[in-house]
């Protein structure tokens, strides 16, 4: 169908709720993606940081072609293939034991590569080894998983965790305490816990149960604590603020809140769904930190494209769950965590950590180069850059950047945002570098 028909009817059918950019996009390969027109363009945004492993990457083809030829959905009620598999390397990656998740994804690789057409003993020899490197070592941290549809569903999920353990093990309060600046979501829950007005004004009332802190301020957090005694459940927190420009936190912020928030028998709650699944050159950004959080959320690059999320907690914050506290009729979905199972395995085998941090490092020296550029923030390859008045709106400069044959996206009126697949090598970063240079301008 022709660009113009499928935009009219876009207009016609859609809700207005994006501005679209003019441009149908129709396929992809790797870094690059491809519109109606024929056009290529260097994909530096994949879909909001989904597309981890590129466009079409073979594993993750592989993967969702057989299992859409055996099963799309039966529901919670039963047990699935794949499920399991993907949940035990998101706990070993919690633990950063890469050691103990190469093993599980090379078994489980091992096993992929059998095929359904098997002999019968050497697929239960494959389920074996996988069995035998899934198994949790003498006192190693299990992390169990609940598997959603977004990110805000694993928010959501992750703050009904919080204070249904606070009610039956903690203090018995409920309110959470959110950053400003923050973005979690676009229900009305995640949205009561989105401090910023822009995005929850026209939507009010909103949910109760939230206190706004700023970013940083351990004497801000301090006060809110000794202000509200023994009614905060959780903090919760991204640990690289996205939405709002890319702003880390300091490492003196989120040492302040794990102090706080055990020492008050609240949990910390880490919205992982942006920074997460390799992105900052750690499996979760948590990490780049040393403080580890009792429950974390994921979405967006887990599985590659495919609609998935994760609530992540420790096993003893988890199983204050039981059946019927929550649910989900299409979270871990066969297809959904077939395509997980793939792009873990891939991500930890083909150790992206490192590649995200040695390609991010290299990207940030060479953005910070760029004119009109005052500021790079982030880490790995979730990046930020941010322009001078001179440099006109943000905006303005992804629309030149995407003539010019670029995906980007701007934050706001002075911010740059970069979340390029994790595939990305430094040969794909000089050519978005010559790209922005002409758009920029001297």
């Amino acid at each position: 169908m022709s660009f113009e028909i499928e935009k009219n009817l876009d207009q016609t059918y859609m809700m207005p709720t994006f501005g679209r950019s003019d441009v149908e996009f129709v396929s992809g390969n790797g870094m690059e993606i491809a519109a109606a027109d024929g056009r290529t363009y260097l994909d530096f945004l994949a879909g909001i940081g989904v597309c981890c492993l590129g466009h079409a990457h073979p594993a993750v083809t592989a993967a969702l072609t057989r299992q859409v030829g055996k099963l799309l959905h039966v529901s919670n009620y039963f047990y699935i293939e794949h499920r399991g598999e993907a949940a035990a390397l998101l706990s070993k990656l919690a633990n950063d034991d890469m050691t103990g998740a190469a093993a599980l994804a090379d078994a489980l690789a091992a096993r992929a590569a059998l095929g359904d057409d098997a002999a019968d003993d050497a697929r239960a020899a494959a389920d074996e080894a996988v069995a035998a490197a899934a198994t949790p070592a003498a006192g190693e941290q299990v992390w169990e998983t609940f598997w959603a549809n977004s990110g805000a569903e694993a928010n959501e999920g992750a703050m009904k965790l919080a204070r249904l353990w606070s009610k039956r093990h903690g203090n018995g309060g409920n309110t959470i305490v959110a950053l400003r600046g923050s973005f979690h979501g676009r229900t009305l829950e995640t949205v009561a816990a989105t401090m910023q007005d822009w995005l929850q004004d026209a939507f009010r009332p909103l949910p109760g149960g939230f206190v706004a802190c700023t970013p940083n301020d351990c004497d801000e957090l301090r006060a809110i604590f000794a202000a509200n005694p023994g009614q905060i459940c959780a903090v919760m927190y991204e640990p690289i603020q996205g939405e709002s420009g890319v702003h880390p936190l300091t490492p003196e912020f989120m040492e302040c809140m794990e102090e706080l928030a055990h020492a008050n028998q609240a949990l910390l709650l880490a919205d992982e769904v942006q920074t997460g699944v390799f992105r900052s050159g750690k499996p979760f950004a948590f990490q780049t930190y040393g403080v580890t959080p009792d429950i974390m959320s994921l979405a967006k690059g887990i599985a590659g494209g495919v609609p998935a999320g994760a609530v992540v907690a420790k096993k003893e914050i988890a199983e204050t769950f039981a059946p019927g506290d929550h649910g989900s009729t299409f979270g871990g979905s066969c297809l959904a965590v077939a395509a997980a199972e793939a792009v873990l395995t891939e991500l930890v085998r083909g150790r992206y950590d490192e590649r995200a941090a040695e390609v991010g490092a290299y990207m940030r020296e060479k953005l910070a180069e760029l004119p009109h550029v005052t500021e790079v923030r982030g880490r790995g390859l979730m990046l930020g850059a941010e322009l001078d008045a001179a440099a006109g709106d943000a905006h303005d400069v992804v629309a030149r950047a995407l003539e010019a044959g670029v995906v980007i996206n701007a934050t706001g009126a002075t911010t740059l945002r970069f979340l390029p697949p994790l595939i990305c090598e430094k040969a794909d970063v000089d050519k978005l570098v010559a790209i922005l240079r002409q758009v920029l301008g001297a």
